[in-house]
């Protein structure tokens, strides 16, 4: 029995040696000469620049006090959607009162005083003309009469100055808008130079998105497209990636350009404006401008067959004796990721080593493959490694 489950065990050895290449340790049945190549072509494609961005609302007021006291209620919560004059919070008002009570009273005074001073002069004017009294006392009376209106536009601007105190304990929202952050809580002590404002209403039904273009950026976009207004007019639509990698479903506008370049960073601010209907956008979120840029005839190629070395960028050329040719290439900034458009360095019609390129050298003579092949080979080449790796663990099991 157990001379025959040694032979079963060889036998499954054997196997396993055989289609593996007899211990040939999974090298694929590549030629060290064999490169996958590619016809360069020219082709219409799509880029997509991103630039770091901030949301921010139409408007962002903070509310702060105007007068100093303990607020006494808050009628909002944060996020809450407002309406422009809505009470947001209120303020001890208990002084105030006293203070706009005792200025009303004064202009009543002043209003009683007024009359009487009017009564007094007009009197007097008459026992003028009929020479009972002299000009001083006319004179007299008229001064108290001009001090009786002063004394109450006095008290009434008093009044007025008491009344928009006690307004001002009410404090009300200046526009339409979401609620932001409620730092303070009811019995905090306030006042217009607290470090924090009560809160922040943002007015969030469209929001401006601010990113920032280079100088050279924003020198090739006026150039190509004939000043600034046009190139505004004529910028695409534009994407906004939010912070959790999604895209916002609106497209957004551009809708203007700063005038002036930060010296320090030599960027331009640019805003563009998105609908927010469903508030999903909040002011002081960050996010992603993406702009889309489309390309006519360019050369696009795989990034696996260019070589980058310190700023420069080269491929590799096969001639017609297939040898390689180590050539420099410019390419567009901008990618995808995956591959390069080539602005200069290839022409239609020239082949180049897609896959490999680290182990040629200038002048090699290479054997040419198709991509697909390429692709087959790779195949063959992944089976190979998975039967060894089986022959390892059947290895391994023996004790070999």
């Amino acid at each position: 029995m157990k001379q025959k489950k040694m032979f079963i065990i060889t036998a499954m050895a054997a196997a396993v040696l055989a289609s593996c290449g007899g211990g040939s340790q999974g090298k694929p049945n590549f030629g060290d000469n064999e490169y996958a190549v590619r016809t360069v072509q020219t082709t219409d494609t799509e880029l997509q620049n991103t630039y770091p961005a901030t949301i921010k609302g139409v408007q962002d007021v903070e509310i702060r006090p105007k007068i100093a006291g303990f607020i006494t209620k808050i009628n909002v919560k944060e996020g809450q959607t407002v309406r422009k004059g809505q009470v947001l919070f209120v303020i001890d008002n208990v002084t105030y009162e006293a203070a706009a009570r005792q200025a009303k009273a004064s202009v009543n005074a002043a209003t009683a005083q007024l009359n009487t001073s009017k009564l007094t002069y007009e009197n007097s004017k008459k026992l003028f003309e009929n020479k009972v009294i002299g000009d001083f006392e006319l004179q007299s009376a008229q001064n108290a009469y001009e001090s009786a209106k002063a004394a109450l536009a006095q008290a009434e601007a008093s009044y007025a100055s008491a009344k928009q105190n006690l307004d001002f304990c009410y404090v009300t929202s200046p526009a339409d808008g979401v609620v932001g952050e409620l730092p303070y809580k009811v019995g905090a002590l306030v006042s217009s130079s607290s470090p924090q404002p009560l809160t922040t209403v943002s007015d969030n039904k469209t929001m401006q998105v601010y990113f920032s273009l280079t100088e050279k950026e924003l020198m090739t976009m006026t150039h190509s497209d004939g000043g600034l207004d046009a190139a505004i007019k004529d910028f695409p639509a534009l994407k906004l990636q939010l912070a959790d990698g999604s895209l916002y479903g609106t497209a957004g506008r551009v809708a203007a350009v700063s005038g002036v370049i930060d010296a320090s960073t030599g960027t331009v601010q640019v805003r563009a404006d998105f609908d927010n209907p469903g508030q999903k956008l909040r002011s002081g979120a960050s996010g992603s401008i993406i702009v889309p840029t489309t390309s006519q005839g360019a050369i696009v190629i795989p990034q696996s067959a260019v070589m980058q070395v310190q700023d420069k960028y080269f491929v590799y050329i096969v001639g017609k004796d297939n040898k390689v040719k180590y050539s420099p290439v410019t390419i567009n900034p901008n990618n995808d990721g995956k591959t390069y458009i080539i602005t200069s360095g290839l022409k239609t019609g020239d082949i180049i080593v897609v896959y490999g390129v680290t182990s040629l050298t200038d002048g090699t003579e290479i054997k040419q493959l198709s991509e697909a092949q390429y692709e087959e080979k790779l195949k063959k080449a992944e089976k190979l490694g998975e039967a060894q790796g089986d022959l390892g663990e059947f290895k391994k099991a023996m004790g070999m």
